[in-house]
């Protein structure tokens, strides 16, 4: 009978154990002493598809947003650059005409509309992650035909045309580089430029390329020849490879490494090509499923996981930077949810907390590696004159900013030192990698920097589940605060706070909103600060609880 009651007591302690755990306040400890490593800001990185809308009316006030809420120059990917057109944008379209032949094939070269984008990229202090391609229609070897007119809905693959060719023409291909980096320098000086970085291509192993792999090497060492032939300085890289954790993307960039290492250079005959950075892509996968948007990061980051390890497998390539050339929860930005009803994450505050919770993965995924991780595109910008609230993935709709756009104003205000953080509701990485975030419980974790005379802690209450889920206190301990008093400012995304898409829809989800519309959705888009107030700290330590709705974010900043 003793037997039998001790086993019943130890099995209830066991089942207690559990539960408790299972079902414990979530708490997050900062301390200040426990620096890791810069807090640097991988996330100033942005691009997109269609490169005229770089200079439209909402595309250059995102812009200028995007410069705003930084400390620190933005740079830009956009693809098309060196497209065949008249210059007028459309969905996964884009033209600059910088390249045309006379009746005799002889190049004429027009750099007023590239001129425009990068007028304004730099006007804002924001910087290229110039994007060589793709291919002008005199080039292609296949140049017929050209012009696509994809629309959402219709096949991803209709838009693959003749500018996905290589040149029929290397020498000139070669040139037309050269003469666009010299036009550069000239255009905007040559320390300019150097700060810049250059990339060939993209997703070279998908539908974006119709040529071979040594096809593909070929272009690369042509145009990087050009690029530094025109200064020598330059900083190239490649390959913006897709699907990074496939076998297929691997042996793609495992042989382009190679290749720079120690191939022969199709343009210059001699052992190696110029390789200053490394980028890949890394994308989510989220589906519908029983009704409702079902996120998964797992893929995402076993993306960059393998784009990190096989970077540090090289001793050429591990200590290159790194630039994931696109990172975003699914691949295609300008299929909407009408067409693509898993993309319905987009306008709410489940794109907020995703972003929160996967660039903190990110940068443990860096720790474990040691990568020199110096950027993450979000391939996400704006699509100019589209219904309101599309669905695209996007930052801002005609305008207006979307909750996701106050998780990057957050990550603007974190700068210094990143620290170590103790979350006891956050799942370990090892967890997320294999199968995102599907547990009972929501990822409650945080992200956390100092600086000389400020400290700051991003918190997220994160699940792959678009479904309502509990508000929590979340009880946010920081440690080894050096002054006795400082300014406690809180500020909070969620259904209330930082949405201009709840307040949208509260307005009846209107298409054509007045003016007077249009000015209370401005006033709400922008990053709400719920709380400020002058503390006293006690034993250099403090205490703040944080009442957190499911997919909310909030940021905690401490100023003395």
């Amino acid at each position: 009978m003793h037997k039998l009651l001790k086993c019943c007591l130890a099995a209830l302690f066991f089942q207690c154990c559990i539960t408790s755990t299972y079902a414990q306040n979530p708490e997050i400890k900062v301390d200040l002493q426990k620096e890791i490593a810069p807090m640097t800001p991988v996330w100033s990185w942005f691009g997109y598809d269609e490169p005229n809308y770089t200079y439209m009316k909402d595309g250059k006030k995102l812009l200028s947003e995007i410069a705003a809420l930084s400390p620190v120059p933005v740079y830009v990917r956009t693809h098309s650059l060196l497209v065949t057109g008249d210059g007028v944008a459309a969905l996964k379209w884009g033209s600059t005409n910088a390249y045309t032949e006379d009746s005799n094939g002889n190049p004429i070269y027009n750099w007023k509309i590239i001129d425009s984008i990068f007028d304004t990229y730099v006007s804002r202090g924001m910087k290229p992650l110039a994007q060589i391609g793709f291919m002008p229609e005199a080039l292609s070897t296949h140049p017929v035909p050209y012009r696509h007119y994809w629309k959402p809905g219709d096949p991803y693959t209709d838009i693959i045309t003749g500018w996905a060719y290589p040149p029929k023409d290397y020498d000139k291909w070669r040139n037309l580089v050269y003469e666009w980096v010299k036009h550069s320098v000239d255009r905007y000086g040559q320390k300019e430029v150097e700060s810049w970085y250059w990339e060939v291509w993209n997703e070279p192993n998908g539908h974006y390329w119709k040529g071979t792999r040594e096809d593909f090497f070929k272009m690369y060492d042509y145009a990087a020849d050009g690029l530094k032939r025109a200064l020598p300085t330059a900083k190239i890289g490649g390959i913006n490879i897709a699907g990074t954790r496939g076998k297929g993307a691997q042996e793609w960039t495992n042989d382009f490494i190679k290749h720079c290492i120690s191939g022969i250079n199709y343009a210059t005959g001699k052992i190696g090509s110029p390789m200053d950075a490394i980028l890949f892509h890394a994308k989510g996968s989220p589906k519908l499923v029983e009704g409702s948007v079902r996120m998964d990061m797992a893929p995402q980051l076993n993306d960059i996981e393998t784009g990190f390890k096989l970077t540090m497998s090289y001793p050429e390539t591990k200590d290159l930077p790194i630039i994931i050339g696109e990172s975003d929860p699914e691949g295609c930005a300008a299929c909407g949810m009408a067409t693509n009803p898993e993309n319905a994450y987009r306008n709410g505050t489940m794109y907020s907390s995703y972003t929160a919770a996967s660039f903190a993965r990110k940068y443990i995924l860096a720790d474990q590696s040691k990568a020199n991780f110096l950027g993450a595109v979000s391939w996400s910008f704006e699509f100019e004159n589209q219904p309101w609230f599309y669905g695209f993935r996007d930052l801002a709709t005609n305008g207006v900013d979307k909750p996701v756009l106050n998780v990057f104003r957050m990550f603007g205000m974190m700068s210094g030192m990143r620290l170590n953080v103790v979350s006891n509701r956050m799942y370990p990485i090892e967890e997320v990698l294999k199968s995102s975030v599907r547990g009972a419980q929501s990822d409650i974790g945080a992200l956390a920097s100092k600086d000389l005379k400020s400290a700051a802690v991003m918190v997220w209450n994160y699940h792959d589940v678009d479904k309502p889920g509990p508000s929590e206190i979340v009880n946010v301990s920081i440690e080894n605060i050096p002054v006795k008093k400082a300014t406690l400012s809180i500020y909070l995304i969620d259904q209330e706070n930082s949405n201009s898409y709840e307040v949208w829809k509260k307005m009846g989800s209107p298409q054509n909103p007045t003016q007077e519309q249009i000015d209370v959705l401005e006033k709400s888009d922008k990053l709400n600060r719920i709380s400020i107030k002058k503390i006293k700290i006690s034993d250099a330590k403090t205490i703040i609880p944080l009442k957190m709705e499911r997919q909310a974010v909030a940021l905690i900043k401490l100023d003395w």
